[in-house]
């Protein structure tokens, strides 16, 4: 049996180059389209009607070339019997005798045989390639392998221009997801996600850090003194004004509790990690001064305690496995956090508490108070602690 096999062949070698030439569904078909032409001899015009109900998401309907204005071959073709009579048996058909097409103008274009093949994609009919032959001509058999070969294209054609619209889909919702996450997510995390995402799952590695916590003096007074609305309004007033400071120093907001703040610095440098800890906490100091006096007699002046250490910590995400989901946070971990949150809490009055280490790092740039050896809650022994305030810290500017 003759199935023209070298024609095929030479056939399927142009249509590779249009695929690989354009990427925009709407050429390829067209390309298709043009290219069936040339191989059916008696063609008079080709169509590609497009049947998925979710073709109008990742492409546009193809023109009926035997109108002089742009009429959508779908609409024109649908009812035609070749069309029909290929959708109810799902299969080639070719229809010997038709109806001349009507143009909108009333012009007549006689037609010859038609035939129509079906474009199967996992069972599912999702197009008809349809040929309208010019009069008098016939359709022979190399004419149906042509055929068959090209719904083939056509429908690989299709399922990669859907498949790469729901990709796009997909992309567009996470971007929007994660454009509302942001405000949440730490630039650490977003960082090692726009490098390689695969790193949130690895393990924690140890790294030089500071740590800064912020800390409410008196939450608890204010809570029961003014209703939960009052509290929640003013806390949000007065963090949303260290978030500017706490970026421009590189830190990462990690943590959040009503009354308090962590926050972690993790440059590869640990000077630098100290010293944009303390400019920051500087910045925050007053910043919350000058808030406070603007509060005035409404509201008590708010006092912001803070702790700093640095040292080595574990840092990266920390994983919580339960049987329904996995909650992940990215944090750092140790002696050199826990250090930082007891300073915070025993400094008052508005104090920066430091420990040695950090101390030591920030030496000849700032003047440091020595507090002393402290016995803080949670440490076994006495910690030398520094102070960045020379005034009573309980005494309100």
């Amino acid at each position: 049996m003759e199935k023209y096999y070298r024609e095929r062949f030479e056939a399927q070698r142009r249509i590779a180059n249009i695929l690989s030439s354009s990427l925009e569904v709407n050429e390829i078909l067209e390309s298709l389209r043009e290219e069936t032409r040339n191989l059916i001899t008696s063609a008079l015009e080709v169509c590609i009607l497009l049947l998925d109900p979710d073709a109008h998401k990742y492409t546009r309907p193809l023109q009926c070339a035997l109108h002089k204005r742009p009429v959508n071959c779908l609409s024109c073709k649908r009812d035609r019997a070749a069309v029909i009579k290929a959708l109810t048996r799902k299969k080639y058909v070719i229809i010997q005798k038709s109806e001349a097409i009507v143009r909108r103008d009333g012009t007549v274009i006689e037609t010859g045989p038609e035939s129509a093949m079906p474009v199967f994609v996992n069972g599912e009919i999702l197009a008809v390639v349809h040929v309208v032959s010019k009069p008098g001509s016939r359709f022979n058999r190399k004419d149906f392998y042509f055929l068959k070969d090209m719904t083939e294209t056509v429908g690989n054609a299709i399922v990669k221009a859907k498949k790469h619209w729901e990709i796009t889909q997909e992309k567009i919702k996470i971007s929007q997801t994660l454009t509302h996450l942001f405000p949440f997510v730490p630039h650490s995390v977003r960082n090692i996600v726009e490098r390689n995402p695969e790193m949130l799952a690895q393990e924690k590695q140890s790294k030089e850090v500071t740590v800064l916590f912020l800390d409410l003096e008196d939450y608890t007074r204010l809570s029961s003194r003014y209703s939960v609305k009052e509290v929640n309004e003013l806390v949000e007033q007065i963090f949303s004004r260290f978030v500017d400071p706490i970026q421009r120093s590189g830190g990462d907001i990690n943590e959040t509790a009503g009354d308090g703040l962590m926050i972690i610095f993790s440059d590869d440098n640990a000077e630098n990690n100290a010293r944009s800890a303390v400019r920051a906490a500087f910045e925050i100091y007053e910043i919350n001064r000058k808030f406070s006096r603007r509060l005035g007699k409404k509201l008590e002046f708010v006092k912001v305690n803070m702790g700093i250490n640095s040292g080595v910590a574990l840092l990266g995400m920390t994983h919580f496995k339960g049987s329904l989901e996995t909650r992940m946070t990215y944090t750092a971990s140790g002696p050199v956090t826990n250090l930082a949150a007891r300073l915070a809490d025993y400094a008052k009055g508005g104090d920066i508490l430091i420990g040695d280490e950090t101390r030591q790092l920030i030496e000849g740039l700032w003047p440091v108070y020595d507090h002393g050896l402290t016995a803080l809650k949670g440490i076994e022994e006495p910690i030398r602690i520094y102070s960045l305030l020379n005034t009573p810290s309980s005494k309100d500017p």
